[in-house]
């Protein structure tokens, strides 16, 4: 079976007016994200406390509401929803532009700033991941996904950097936070220019007080997706926190300045990029990527936190780039593909509390631990629970489908699953393609 364009979603007008949109608005927010960190920097006397409380207050509300943020994407129109979640990020950059240029910024300032950014996040990102299956069919969606991502990370390559010189030249955060406001006319303009009728929206769910209840117990229900998720939290706690791991190495470890810092940011986004691609190229994606990429990434994690120089450390991040977005996009994907339409919202709002719960718990301990005991200690001991975590959540998956692992030595090394009940692995099968969410890749 031939592999799908890597830009085949491109090829449908929404879509390709709605990634256009995004891309410009994910710049900003890179820049916006670097400028932050770095103003929290400048404000706290260089304190990865502070910082990593910043990053903490600005993922906590999708901790605390998103699972409501679930149930309003499932129950009103996303397209109204992302215009409005949109409006109100980029009046959040205006507000912390005009207190930074007015010189009256102070360090709680930007943590009200970063929890109202989150906020926003909570209502916005559910909306935005299970619009894509609106604008395209089920047969693009892991194409679109991936794509997305690319987006996400090609804002990431060039915004970073942008934040860094700009912050050189221009002697602060403020005009940064300033272009990321105008950045958000994009993803507005692409969505009130859509087509409308091209639209393939879903029905809405119903309006009953269980719509939280239902979508745990939805998910609950099923092991494949409670092992993803349950990767998916370790990651996003202690693996995928390069937004601290970045600025403390550069700054404590390396005695870098913020224009080396912004391009570290650019150059994890290379690896990232490229592996959103590769995903981008697949027609299948099955989950056991998800377990294997999150080992590898793990991996790379330990041994970017070994690095013994800037450099060095700067061109071990690709790798670190690739595995972590291959980790996430798959994880996306199969969680969107294998879940019920009217269920949708909630699953990928449950995916991002997940995602974001552990981080208010993550960023702070990273931040604590790089102040006793130095910048690389967090590395090492993110990556080695990440890892681990995927490999608990693939055996414990393994098992629970009643297959046992073989390991083989020819023709190549490899493993391999047997089932130890035929009869009731394919009555599992089965089940799921007759589910109206439709099989789980496998």
């Amino acid at each position: 079976m031939s592999s799908p364009p890597t830009f085949a979603s491109l090829q449908i007008p929404n879509y390709r007016r709605y990634a256009a949109g995004m891309l410009v608005s994910n710049i900003g927010t890179w820049m916006q994200r670097v400028a932050q960190d770095w103003l929290v920097l400048q404000l706290s006397g260089g304190s990865a406390v502070a910082l990593g409380i910043t990053t903490g207050l600005q993922f906590l509300p999708l901790m605390l509401f998103g699972l409501v943020g679930g149930v309003i994407a499932d129950r009103f129109d996303r397209r109204r929803i992302l215009l409005a979640t949109n409006a109100f990020l980029g009046l959040c950059a205006v507000a912390l532009a005009i207190l930074v240029l007015g010189d009256v910024a102070v360090v709680w300032h930007v943590y009200a700033v970063a929890f109202a950014l989150g906020l926003g996040t909570a209502v916005d990102n559910p909306a935005r991941q299970t619009f894509v299956v609106e604008m395209v069919d089920r047969s693009h969606l892991p194409n679109a996904v991936a794509l997305n991502s690319a987006s996400f990370h090609g804002g990431r390559l060039f915004g970073p950097a942008a934040a860094g010189v700009l912050i050189e030249v221009l002697g602060g955060t403020g005009w940064v936070f300033a272009i990321n406001a105008l950045t958000y006319c994009a993803p507005l303009l692409a969505l009130k220019s859509m087509r409308v009728a091209e639209l393939h929206p879903q029905a809405p769910s119903g309006q009953g007080g269980g719509g939280i209840r239902a979508g745990l117990r939805y998910v609950w229900g099923k092991p494949e997706l409670v092992a993803v998720l349950g990767v998916i939290f370790f990651a996003g706690a202690f693996g995928l926190n390069f937004q601290i791991f970045n600025a403390i190495m550069a700054t404590a470890e390396f005695d870098k300045g913020a224009g080396e810092f912004g391009l570290l940011g650019s150059v994890l986004a290379v690896g990232s990029l490229a592996g959103a691609l590769s995903v981008a190229g697949r027609r299948v994606v099955r989950v056991r990527l998800v377990f294997v990429s999150a080992g590898v990434f793990g991996v790379t994690v330990v041994i970017c936190g070994l690095m013994p120089s800037y450099h060095w450390y700067a061109l071990s991040l690709p790798a670190a780039g690739i595995a972590g977005l291959t980790m996430m996009t798959a994880s996306n994907a199969t969680l969107q593909l294998a879940t019920d339409p009217a269920m949708r919202g909630r699953v990928m709002a449950l995916y991002l509390v997940v995602f974001a719960g552990g981080t208010p718990i993550g960023s702070p301990l990273i931040g604590w631990m790089a102040a006793e005991w130095g910048p690389r200690l967090p590395m090492v001991v993110g990556g080695t629970v990440t890892a681990l975590a995927a490999a608990v959540a693939g055996l414990a998956l393994v098992r629970h489908r009643d297959v046992q692992v073989r390991a083989h030595l020819r023709p190549r090394p490899h493993l391999r699953l047997v089932p130890l009940q035929p009869q009731a692995v394919a009555a599992e099968i089965v089940h799921e393609v007759a589910s109206p969410g439709g099989p789980l890749p496998r």
